[in-house]
C-alpha cells in the first residue's frame, strides 16, 4: 500500500506541536486532566485527530496513566512527569513524548538517559539495520550513565489506523529482533529506570480499544455503536464515552456491555515500584529507501 507521507508529515508536526505546548503547562499544581485535555485541544485544532488519549505519568508509573472524568490529581514539586501524545491524519499515525523532572531539572541524569538513548538509538537506523542493535544502543546508553531500561516495555510499529503493530522496537539487545525494512513507520521510545527496570500493570484502566469491528450481530444500542464509529478502531478513554454518551453513569452502562460481548481490551498503568523514577523519550520514524527521517521532531 502506498503511504502518504505529505500525512504523515502533517501527523508529525502537529504531535510534536501538541506535545511541546503540553509540556509547558507540567508544573506543580497543574491537573493531569487538564494537562491531557489541553494536549488533544491542540492536535483537533491543527487539522488532526488524537490517535489515542493523551496520557501524563508520574514518577514509578512508566506508561498509561490516562486521567478518569473529573480526575483532581495535580503534579506535585518533585515528580518526574511522562507525557505520552499521538495523532492521526487521515489514519496515518504518530506518537511521541517527552519527560519533565521537576526535582532534578531540564537536564537530569535520568532525562538524559532516555533522550540520549533515544538519538543513539536513531542514528542507527535505516533500511536493513538490526533492531537488535537498535536495542543495544538503548541498553548501553541508558547503562553507562548508572540506569536500567525498561526491558518489558518497547516500541512498536504504527500503520494506517493502527497504533501498535510489528516490529516491537526494543529497549535491550534482544537477539531474536528483526531488521528495519524501507516504508517502515517505527516509534522508539526507551524508558530509563532508577529501579529494577521491569514494569506490571497496577490500577483501574482509563484506556480502551475495540478487539474488532462492531458488527450488526452485536446488537449495541444504537448510542453505543455511534460512539464506537468515532474511535475509528483506535484507543478510546472512559472520560471520551462520557463526551460521547452524556454521563458517566451511561459510559458504565456502555463499557459493561462492551465488556460482556467481548468486544474490548484495556490498558492499566504500567507501573514499577512506588519510589522508582522513570524517565521517557520517544519520536516516530520512518524508514527510507536510504535512510530514517524523524516525523515528530520540530524544527529548533
Amino acid at each position: 500500500m502506498k503511504i502518504d507521507l505529505d500525512k504523515l508529515r502533517q501527523s508529525g508536526r502537529i504531535s510534536a506541536t501538541a506535545l511541546a505546548h503540553g509540556r509547558k503547562l507540567i508544573v506543580p499544581g497543574a491537573k493531569l486532566e487538564d494537562i491531557q485535555n489541553e494536549v488533544e485541544r491542540v492536535i483537533r485544532e491543527m487539522g488532526g485527530s488524537p490517535a489515542f488519549p493523551a496520557q501524563s505519568s508520574r514518577n514509578h508509573i512508566a506508561a498509561h496513566y490516562c486521567s478518569p472524568p473529573g480526575d483532581a490529581t495535580t503534579v506535585q514539586a518533585g515528580d518526574i512527569v511522562k507525557l505520552d501524545c499521538g495523532t492521526h491524519v487521515d489514519g496515518y499515525v504518530t506518537d511521541n513524548a517527552t519527560t519533565v523532572d521537576l526535582r532534578d531539572g531540564e537536564n537530569s541524569l535520568l532525562c538524559a538517559a532516555s533522550r540520549m538513548a533515544l538519538e543513539n538509538a536513531i542514528a542507527v537506523m535505516g533500511p536493513g539495520a538490526s533492531l537488535t542493535e537498535v536495542g543495544r544502543q538503548i541498553e548501553t546508553t541508558i547503562g553507562s550513565l548508572g540506569f536500567k531500561p525498561v526491558r518489558n516495555l518497547t516500541g512498536h510499529g504504527v500503520a494506517r489506523y493502527t497504533i501498535h503493530c510489528a516490529p516491537s522496537v526494543p529497549n535491550y539487545a534482544d537477539s531474536k529482533a528483526p531488521r528495519l525494512r524501507a516504508n517502515m513507520t517505527i516509534a522508539c521510545e526507551p524508558f530509563a529506570s532508577d529501579g529494577k527496570g521491569m514494569i506490571d500493570v497496577d490500577g483501574k484502566a482509563e484506556v480502551f480499544m475495540l478487539r474488532r469491528d462492531v458488527r450488526p450481530k452485536d446488537n449495541l444500542p444504537a448510542d453505543l455503536a455511534k460512539a464506537m464509529e468515532q474511535t475509528e478502531g483506535l484507543p478510546f478513554a472512559r472520560r471520551d464515552l462520557v463526551r460521547w454518551l452524556g454521563s458517566l453513569q451511561k459510559c458504565e452502562d456502555a463499557l459493561k456491555v462492551l465488556y460482556k460481548k467481548d468486544l474490548v481490551d484495556d490498558y492499566p498503568p504500567l507501573c514499577e515500584r512506588p519510589g522508582v523514577r522513570i524517565a521517557q523519550f520517544e519520536h516516530t520514524i520512518f524508514i527510507h529507501e536510504n535512510g530514517a527521517e524523524v516525523l515528530t521532531r520540530l524544527p529548533d
